[in-house]
Parts: structure tokens; C-alpha cells; sequence
């Protein structure tokens, strides 16, 4: 299965990665309906850090079931390309029409704990999401929309910012500043890249 490959290739950022790592390869090789909810204790999902060209601002949602902003992101749904889950449910969260992965690779991962709750009048029971996110880029100047079943509000947030607006803690301390700090390392790396790349005058054939 790809995404086993991806995750096998991939390399945890902290003590959190490295075990939720461990946790969404071993659900991934032993529990075939984990891309679907039929799974009712933990199935996969897609989130997104979507940032602007400038990589100074992040896009978020005021979602209507944790009464907080947060990212945004969505249940595979039986879709095993876990990228174009995150693409599509960004586009819906948000009326954003363009939007495009900064790179194809993961960005991060995390189990995510959801306590019960209603939606659509249907209790839903406590339970986990196994979650990959992606790193997405989106125009700051394109027109949002609230998705009313879902959310209440669709804003850009200045990076600190967005991590504020969240009013769930855990989230706060341990993944939205997570994501900012790889956002900024992806960053240098990618700037020093560039510094370092000889220009067309020193390219030799």
C-alpha cells in the first residue's frame, strides 16, 4: 500500500510523531476497514496546514462541533490518496476554488481524539482519528464561503494568530505550534537551497 510506504519513509519530528507513527502503521497493515467509518473506534482522515504564497498567514475554520478555529481536513471515506482527501475537503470547508500542495510529501502526523457528539441529529461515539496531514497553499485575495454544516467562518490568521484562535489546548500546545515550526524549518531549507544552487554562469555541461 502506498501511504505504508510513505509512512515507513517518513521521519517523526518529535516523541509524538514517532509514536503516532507506530500507531497509524499498525492499524494500516491489520485493520482493512480503517479508510472507511465503518471502523467505529479509529479510522484515517486528511488534514490540511494550508498557508499563503508568503507562508505568513494560515487559513482556518471556525468549526461548529469544538466551538474553536481550527485546520481544516476530512474522513478518507474508502479514498486511499489521502492528498486529494485534504485538496477536496479544503475546497468544501472553504469555496476556495484553487488550491495546491507546497509539496506531495507528508507534512505530519497525529492520532486526534473526538469525544461523542451529535451531527445531523445522530449520536456519534468517542473515538480516534488516524490522521496525515498535508502542507496546501491558497491565494489569501480568492473569495471564501463557510460550509454552514460544518463550520461558521473562514478566515486568514497571521501564524501566532492562528494558534490564539483555537481555544483547544492541546491542539494549541501540540499541533498547530508543531506545524508552524516545520512550516518555518521547511522554509530556511528550501531558502538555503536556493543560496547554495549555483546560477546559470557556474552550471557546467
Amino acid at each position: 500500500m502506498e501511504l505504508i510506504k510513505q509512512l515507513e519513509d517518513y521521519s517523526p519530528f518529535n516523541a509524538q510523531e514517532e509514536k503516532d507513527r507506530a500507531e497509524l502503521l499498525r492499524y494500516l497493515r491489520t485493520e482493512p476497514d480503517c479508510f472507511t467509518r465503518k471502523d467505529h473506534t479509529a479510522h484515517i482522515t486528511a488534514s490540511a496546514w494550508v498557508v499563503n504564497p508568503c507562508r505568513d498567514r494560515v487559513l482556518m475554520v471556525y468549526h461548529n462541533i469544538y466551538h474553536s478555529w481550527s485546520w481544516l481536513g476530512g474522513h478518507a471515506d474508502g479514498d486511499r490518496n489521502l492528498l486529494t482527501v485534504a485538496v477536496r475537503e479544503v475546497q468544501e470547508e472553504s469555496g476556495l476554488c484553487h488550491v495546491r500542495p507546497v509539496t506531495d510529501n507528508i507534512f505530519s502526523v497525529e492520532i486526534l481524539t473526538v469525544d461523542g457528539h451529535e451531527k445531523r441529529g445522530t449520536y456519534i461515539s468517542s473515538h480516534l482519528h488516524l490522521n496525515v496531514t498535508y502542507l496546501l497553499e491558497a491565494d489569501e485575495m480568492d473569495p471564501l464561503r463557510a460550509k454552514p454544516d460544518e463550520n461558521s467562518g473562514v478566515a486568514w490568521f497571521g501564524l501566532e494568530e492562528a494558534v490564539a484562535a483555537s481555544s483547544e489546548p492541546w491542539f494549541q500546545a501540540r499541533i498547530y505550534r508543531k506545524l508552524n515550526k516545520k512550516l518555518l524549518l521547511l522554509e530556511r531549507g528550501i531558502h538555503a537551497d536556493k543560496m547554495q544552487r549555483p546560477g546559470p554562469e557556474h552550471e557546467t555541461t
